[in-house]
């Protein structure tokens, strides 16, 4: 279902945009992934690890406190924040880890912007037993500090960037420039489906279980599939997990974007809503740029949205009409963080909280009989710092 064509590309929308030098590489993985995505004994091992390692599957959780507070239409939630290590993102790294480890790969190098990423490929990469090192802009280091201690825990090796905006923008372009120098020995693990293809058809491939598990969970609740699917997106590797698995059907499918300070303030991360088409990282998509070309910066208070562009097969859903967005800006992204954690004990990621603020405005407006499903995408341990001093609060 909605597969990219030989070249990598949605219409006209990824592809891949990578030196020659970093072609055969390029080439390689494709091969290997090819090969083993269908292959029963690497299905078998990363099942075992989605159920055993990961704690799959997640619940579908009827967000009643919440409902009954807003009024309107139910809401439920996909709770990806219960995965080991807080995130959807271990869906992902688990399956390339695996796959590095059929391909004779010694060395896993990845990136992060919010660390959730770089936690989960940590982790990933202990399971496989592969040594690992992790990108992180210096401006993501300071305000993800528990992350970067859970890394270092697990024994992956951080090297800050401090070039540029110093956040993932900037760790991905220095994670390619290793990759580029150690392509015999290394595994570039990319934590969204952005790159160059197959990275963008590859992480949705080991996202899609949360798609696949919500519809059996909502029809074994409601009976019935639901009327929106709302998720955040920054890259999007959780708004295409679970969205996919519905783009055949009749749902209305909500992509929520960083609004930051507000969209004509320009400090934001709306890649969709106020991007232009260009070339990023490899791939061919909307991103934020200005005239000649340039690569804006990218703003938000959560940081796994601060990213300038997002993924090819989103730029694609978006402008055929399939994928509705929204934005939220970082002071809505706090209220929800809020009324999430009073309201229903549940603290959200600030990546997350714009998925629930929207989905609560849009629960406020439709009737009791409408259902939203909101991908709670992370937990908010990691974000406590961070939303003590927006809020004020000295800890």
């Amino acid at each position: 279902m909605n597969m990219p064509d030989k070249h990598g590309k949605f219409i006209e929308y990824g592809g891949k945009f990578a030196p020659e030098v970093l072609m055969p590489a390029i080439e390689e993985l494709e091969k290997g992934f090819k090969r083993y995505v269908k292959d029963p004994g690497f299905r078998k091992e990363l099942d075992y690890y989605l159920k055993e390692f990961a704690g799959r599957p997640t619940p579908l959780y009827y967000a009643r406190n919440l409902t009954e507070k807003v009024g309107g239409a139910k809401i439920y939630l996909k709770r990806e924040d219960l995965v080991h290590g807080g995130s959807h993102k271990l869906n992902n790294t688990l399956g390339q880890a695996l796959l590095a480890k059929k391909m004779g790969k010694k060395r896993i190098i990845a990136e992060t912007g919010a660390g959730q990423h770089g936690v989960a490929t940590a982790m990933a990469a202990s399971a496989a037993g592969i040594e690992c090192e992790v990108y992180m802009g210096t401006e993501d280091i300071e305000r993800q500090k528990l992350n970067v201690f859970r890394m270092d825990l697990m024994d992956a090796k951080i090297i800050p960037v401090e070039s540029g905006s110093c956040t993932l923008k900037d760790a991905i372009n220095e994670a390619m420039r290793d990759w580029l120098t150690n392509v015999e020995t290394t595994y570039y693990l990319i934590g969204s489906i952005v790159g160059p293809h197959p990275y963008p058809l590859m992480v949705r491939e080991f996202q899609k279980i949360i798609g696949e598990e919500t519809r059996k969970q909502i029809i074994d609740k409601e009976g019935v599939l639901p009327d929106y699917i709302v998720a955040c997106v920054g890259g999007g590797s959780n708004a295409i997990g679970i969205s996919h698995e519905f783009l055949g059907d009749e749902v209305e499918l909500v992509g929520v974007e960083a609004g930051g300070k507000g969209i004509e303030s320009g400090e934001h991360g709306a890649t969709l809503s106020a991007g232009t088409s260009g070339v990023l990282h490899g791939t061919y998509s909307k991103l934020l740029q200005d005239k000649y070309g340039q690569i804006n910066i990218s703003y938000s208070i959560a940081a796994g949205l601060d990213y300038p562009g997002v993924g090819p097969e989103l730029s694609y859903l978006a402008e055929k009409g399939r994928l509705k967005v929204a934005s939220v800006t970082d002071d809505e992204a706090l209220e929800a963080f809020k009324l999430l954690s009073r309201v229903e004990g549940i603290v959200p990621a600030l990546e997350s909280a714009h998925a629930v603020y929207h989905a609560v405005e849009m629960a406020k407006e439709l009737d009791e009989d409408k259902t939203i499903i909101v991908n709670l995408s992370g937990r908010g341990d990691k974000d406590v710092f961070v939303v003590a001093e927006a809020l004020g609060v000295k800890l």
